[in-house]
């Protein structure tokens, strides 16, 4: 469908960061399997928050005010959660340990239970991630919208990538990469079919050049748009 071949991204990421070896080291790790399997629930049900609470915010606050999210979600244990009552969620709405947003708030017990419901199904939602096919980012993403709370969009593609799966994330930059690349998504693109072109090329790529998917993701992002400093970048990677 590209009428570029990766290996040619590639050159223009190294060329614009200043050769291939910086432009390894602005990669992320390459993701385990097997580690995702092993995160707790609670530790997913945690991501998810963070990521429902950090849309359309300033992401540092959160950070800031985070020790406080755990205390007050009882450490995001689901099962625990789901055993409060509906005090404890009226109360939260007034907590300054955290974001007092009562949508948000509601959406950590509505994905109280559905991080639950998938354990009982697949024996922990880590292992259900770990299983899912790695070229179908577009189908767990669809589960995360339908059956999570808040999950849809940009904040379920942030989740999956910070709870360490292999995965793409349609920022700004990759998508001009695509478009720039010959593939015919939208300036927005957010339609479905926007993101299965994107999807479709994505899996294309990475059997070209056997690189996974998160490090296809980066290296496009960075092979076009402003050319940002090499150290920022770094600095970034550490936040």
């Amino acid at each position: 469908m590209a009428r570029v071949p990766f290996k040619r991204i590639r050159e223009r990421a190294a060329e614009r960061k200043g050769g291939e070896k910086v432009l390894a080291s602005l990669l992320p790790k390459k993701r385990d399997n097997k580690a995702l399997a092993k995160l707790g629930d609670d530790r997913i049900l945690a991501e998810m928050a963070r990521r429902v609470f950090s849309a359309g915010f300033v992401w540092s606050v959160i950070d800031k005010k985070w020790p406080g999210f755990e205390d007050a979600f009882l450490g995001f244990n689901p099962k625990r959660l789901l055993f409060q009552p509906a005090e404890f969620w009226h109360d939260l709405a007034s907590d300054k340990r955290i974001v007092r947003n009562p949508q948000k708030i509601k959406s950590v017990r509505d994905n109280a239970k559905f991080v639950s419901d998938i354990a009982a199904e697949h024996g922990s939602f880590g292992k259900f991630l770990a299983a899912w096919p790695a070229d179908d980012q577009l189908g767990l993403m669809d589960v995360l919208a339908k059956r999570g709370s808040r999950l849809g969009g940009n904040s379920g593609q942030y989740l999956l990538r910070f709870l360490g799966r292999d995965s793409f994330i349609l920022t700004n930059d990759l998508m001009l990469c695509l478009r720039d690349s010959g593939v015919p998504i939208s300036e927005k693109g957010t339609s479905k079919k926007d993101l299965k072109l994107a999807q479709v090329q994505i899996n294309e790529w990475a059997k070209e050049s056997g690189l996974p998917l998160t490090h296809i993701s980066r290296i496009c992002a960075l092979s076009v748009g402003e050319n940002h400093p090499v150290e920022r970048l770094r600095e970034a990677m550490q936040e």
